[in-house]
């Protein structure tokens, strides 16, 4: 069973079915043990009724009058019966009620003592049947016990009880059902921010919406908010790669135009393979620094924390022999535990090209911090910042430099990339680069992640 929602109703069915099945099955039983308490606190009534009626005559004879109290011992077939016999078991009183009933294997208790017994015989329903010995004294003191003998058919008895019985279940069943269709439901109802989240995928994957949209509960946002975050994600580097790709297309068409024009005008060989080698170095430069490009992949949802003073170490060394001339002294100030939530390449790619940058225009010193800040304080957790002791940025230059292509002194060698490549990177992880100027009185650049 694949569905969530399936898996809960039949849960739900199990548990209801189970526990009012067990409720029905314990007041079945307490209704049945009531209903016989009744009926022998109801004979025991009677008992004391006959009783209260019954005294000895002016012969010292057992005496009960013709109508009693209670009318069912007057009415043949009420159900009810009552005899008195002697210490012999001789019937010396018989209710009208009794006529036509046999009182088989009555017993005879001892003197105080009640007595419950079901009989019944092959003509007559069941019966329970109180039995109660008592003495009488008459007007020559001779004491005299007499059995007095109450009885009441169980079909009446049997029949509330199988009343209450189907009347018990007929309800418990309605209202297993009618729990079952309200938690049906509560299920649809619970269940449905995730099917609005399974619709608004389906719109996704259908190109009708570039994002979750809607409310959810504080249970579901979460995901909801982390799979924005990871689609975000993929969509930003299937542009990157989309771009990399057109730019890299783009930038071959000139080598390709010029070999092909090359291959049509017929040069002499020497010629056509100075050109050919000329425009294939060039195509492998370009082909280089695209890929190049193309590896600096933002911020993925899942990844696994990567520690930043050995990157930056392991670029500081290799600038230290690039710009062994310089004698430029490099200061790390980062902590053991700062860590970089992103791919290694990116990291390498911005500490790089910053480092690089500072050698480059550093007299004597650069210096690399780097801390990790709580999450949701400055909503940053990463910050690496890079200063030298050069002659800095000036303040109309610095938004100039983030352009690709621009450099602060076009003097200098280079392609004017660095600090645009960092931009670029800083924009795909969603943080910010500043420029500003630093206290060894150089440049201060400092990525924010």
């Amino acid at each position: 069973m694949r569905s969530l929602r399936a898996r809960l109703l039949l849960v739900s069915a199990l548990v209801l079915v189970g526990f009012f099945a067990l409720t029905g099955v314990a007041l079945d039983q307490a209704f049945r043990r009531s209903a016989e308490s009744t009926l022998r606190e109801r004979l025991q009534g009677h008992l004391y009724a006959l009783l209260a009626a019954s005294d000895l005559n002016a012969n010292n004879k057992l005496e009960l009058p013709t109508e009693l109290p209670e009318p069912r011992f007057n009415l043949v077939g009420s159900g009810l019966v009552a005899e008195v016999s002697d210490a012999r078991g001789t019937t010396v009183w018989r209710s009208r009620s009794a006529l036509g009933v046999k009182f088989d294997d009555v017993v005879s208790p001892v003197l105080g003592e009640r007595v419950y017994k079901q009989a019944a015989n092959g003509q007559t329903p069941a019966r329970l049947m109180l039995s109660f010995t008592t003495r009488w004294e008459g007007s020559d003191r001779q004491p005299r016990l007499y059995v007095f003998h109450v009885a009441e058919r169980l079909d009446v008895h049997a029949a509330q009880i199988q009343q209450f019985r189907h009347s018990l279940f007929v309800w418990l069943a309605a209202a297993t059902l009618l729990l079952l269709a309200i938690q049906a439901l509560i299920l649809r109802w619970v269940m449905s921010p995730l099917r609005q989240l399974a619709q608004n995928l389906s719109e996704m994957e259908a190109g009708r919406a570039q994002t979750l949209h809607g409310r959810y509960p504080a249970e579901i946002q979460p995901l909801a908010d982390n799979l924005n975050a990871l689609l975000e994600s993929a969509r930003a580097h299937l542009q990157r790669y989309r771009d990399a790709l057109g730019n890299l297309a783009h930038s071959l068409k000139t080598p390709l135009a010029v070999l092909r024009s090359s291959v049509d005008a017929k040069l002499p060989a020497e010629e056509l393979r100075a050109l050919v080698q000329e425009q294939l170095q060039r195509m492998n430069e370009i082909v280089e620094y695209r890929l190049q490009r193309a590896a600096a992949a933002g911020r993925t949802a899942m990844v696994t924390p990567l520690p930043v003073a050995p990157a930056v170490r392991k670029i500081l060394a290799a600038l230290d022999k690039v710009y062994a001339g310089k004698s430029v002294r490099a200061e790390i100030d980062i902590a053991p535990e700062v860590v970089f939530h992103g791919d290694e390449g990116d990291l390498l790619e911005v500490v790089g090209n910053l480092a690089d940058n500072a050698y480059k225009w550093a007299r004597s010193r650069v210096q690399v911090h780097a801390h990790n800040e709580p999450a949701g304080r400055s909503g940053r957790e990463f910050t690496l910042r890079v200063e030298d002791d050069g002659p800095g940025i000036a303040p109309d230059q610095v938004e100039r430099v983030r352009e690709r292509g621009v450099r602060a002194d076009a003097s200098t060698p280079g392609h004017g990339l660095g600090i645009a490549v960092v931009q670029e990177m800083t924009e795909l992880y969603g943080g910010e680069l500043v420029i500003s100027r630093s206290p060894l009185g150089g440049a201060a650049v400092e990525v924010r992640l």
